[in-house]
């Protein structure tokens, strides 16, 4: 039957070029091909030539089509008879299994018994990939069979090279999104707009951050160390109508004393030996915007007087400076500590209290939201799997849940997150387990327990009047009750009787022959 060759060339390459799924395309080639060469089966493939690795993308039957990524390494004699056959554009192979380098991809699609054409699929010089045409059994390949296939090398070129910059923009694509979903979830952990939790065990915290955060109050986050009072203090900044502006985060606890006053209100060139620029302060920095005074607990009183007169007169001087700077912040303070016990012993003041302590919002422990436990487990498990670059996700061991749920976390979340970033290391892929680490984690907790114990001092410490007062009492039981003269109290503590006397009575000490003696 005589062919003509421009309609097989231009109904074929319509149907190689007809879809962008390449084994699509592969199979409407053959079901079209198949009226002209003894073809039951074709094939598209790649080749590394630095790795001597043959990929194969694509195969069609009759009645099938699959896109693939099986990956074979060729023999030593495959790669060297690669390298000798570079000017041949077509190889007609009388038997598959006879053929080094085709043998590894036809045994894998059952061809090996098969004659097989096979062309090099060329574009501009550069090689791109292979085609093969799957005979049927019984029948060879003739030259003519060869001379229609050989036609169809730039439609087959233009299609795979299409495909495969098909195949890598979708890679990028899918690296993009990924990309773009951990960006937008490090984004809202940052921005705390997902705080986890915020829907079980820290329903009541979400609740008021919700009804505070519009306004202008100051609030003061209550909670131990790492319940994560940054978090929700940055969530209320992003759901305030200051979410604009700057968020500043000063650790009141971290910053020396003598460095204080210019961490918060900056300096000017030469204001101390040292200041070699104008600083900008955090005060200034958070213009606008939201101050975070984290463990506001620790500030010395002189500081909080300083403070309090900027949080009252919204204006302050650099260190060193003559210019008085208005500002306009939000205040979040948050403190673990007890506040109470520091205003009872004079350690904070009342009025700097009453200042902060607008909107209180109490931050449970871990162990009493027990509840946020696997959500934080799953969201630590993928922040810490990203930040180590790890290639897939372990999952939980059988009882690793009961496992954390029933520590009691005296680190809080910090803990937690530390604990799974352990357990993924020592894990190497396995399914994680806490049961060592956490057993670890509680013979620490123990010994520092006994370790505080054995230098913590056997009672409270005494203001000073009474450790005066009970020094003064012991002194007096030792002179029975003598104050002045040989042998007399004052000789014991080497001051003067007058003084004394006058010190006794001030601090409510009796003296005298008579006096009860308190020992």
């Amino acid at each position: 039957m005589a062919i003509n060759r421009k309609d097989f060339f231009r109904d074929a390459t319509l149907k190689i070029c007809g879809s962008l799924n390449i084994e699509k395309a592969l199979w409407h080639c053959l079901l079209y091909i198949r009226a002209f060469l003894p073809a039951c089966q074709m094939s598209l493939h790649i080749y590394n030539r630095k790795t001597g690795v043959a990929e194969i993308i694509a195969h069609a039957t009759a009645t099938d089509y699959k896109a693939l990524s099986v990956k074979l390494p060729l023999s030593e004699k495959g790669r060297k008879q690669v390298l000798e056959q570079r000017l041949l554009r077509i190889r007609n192979i009388p038997r598959g299994a006879d053929d080094p380098v085709a043998a590894p991809t036809l045994k894998y699609l059952g061809s090996l018994d098969v004659a097989i054409l096979v062309m090099d699929l060329v574009i501009e010089s550069e090689f791109l990939g292979i085609v093969g045409v799957h005979g049927i059994p019984g029948i060879q390949f003739n030259s003519e069979h060869e001379k229609l296939l050989a036609m169809l090398n730039e439609p087959f070129a233009i299609a795979l090279s299409n495909s495969l910059r098909y195949r890598k923009l979708q890679e990028f694509k899918d690296i993009l999104v990924d990309s773009n979903r951990y960006l937008k979830n490090e984004l809202r952990r940052i921005a705390g707009v997902d705080v986890i939790g915020g829907s079980f065990g820290l329903r009541g915290v979400m609740d008021l951050v919700r009804q505070v955060a519009p306004l202008e109050s100051p609030v003061l986050l209550i909670g131990e160390t790492g319940v994560g009072k940054e978090l929700i203090a940055s969530t209320i900044h992003n759901q305030s109508l200051r979410r604009k502006g700057p968020f500043i985060k000063v650790n009141c606890g971290a910053i020396p004393e003598g460095l204080m006053d210019s961490e918060l209100f900056g300096h000017e060139k030469g204001a101390f030996t040292g200041a070699f620029s104008r600083k900008t302060g955090r005060f200034e920095r958070a213009h606008g915007g939201t101050l975070f005074l984290d463990e506001i607990g620790e500030l010395s009183p002189e500081v909080q007087v300083r403070l309090l007169r900027v949080l009252q007169e919204k204006e302050f001087e650099r260190v060193g400076g003559t210019e008085m700077i208005r500002t306009d912040i939000r205040i979040i303070s948050a403190t673990h500590r007890d506040l109470d016990n520091l205003l009872l012993t004079g350690r904070f003041r009342y009025d700097l209290y009453y200042r902060l302590n607008v909107f209180p919002i109490i931050i449970p422990p871990l162990r009493s939201r027990i509840s946020d436990i696997p959500s934080l487990v799953q969201h630590f498990i993928q922040k810490k799997c990203l930040e180590m670059k790890m290639s897939s996700m372990p999952s939980l061991a059988e009882n690793a849940l009961e496992q954390l749920l029933s520590h009691s976390w005296p680190g809080n979340v910090r803990e937690l997150e530390n604990t799974v970033e352990r357990a993924l290391i020592l894990s190497q892929g396995a399914p994680l387990t806490f049961a060592e680490i956490i057993a670890s984690q509680t013979d620490l907790d123990h010994f520092r327990d006994i370790l505080h114990k054995a230098v913590a001092p056997p009672e409270e410490l005494l203001s000073l009047d009474k450790a005066m007062a009970r020094h003064i009492q012991k002194a007096l039981a030792i002179s029975k009750g003598k104050v002045e003269g040989k042998g007399g109290a004052a000789e014991f503590l080497k001051i003067n009787p007058r003084t004394l006397r006058h010190r006794m009575k001030k601090i409510g000490v009796p003296f005298g022959r008579t006096a009860k003696i308190s020992q």
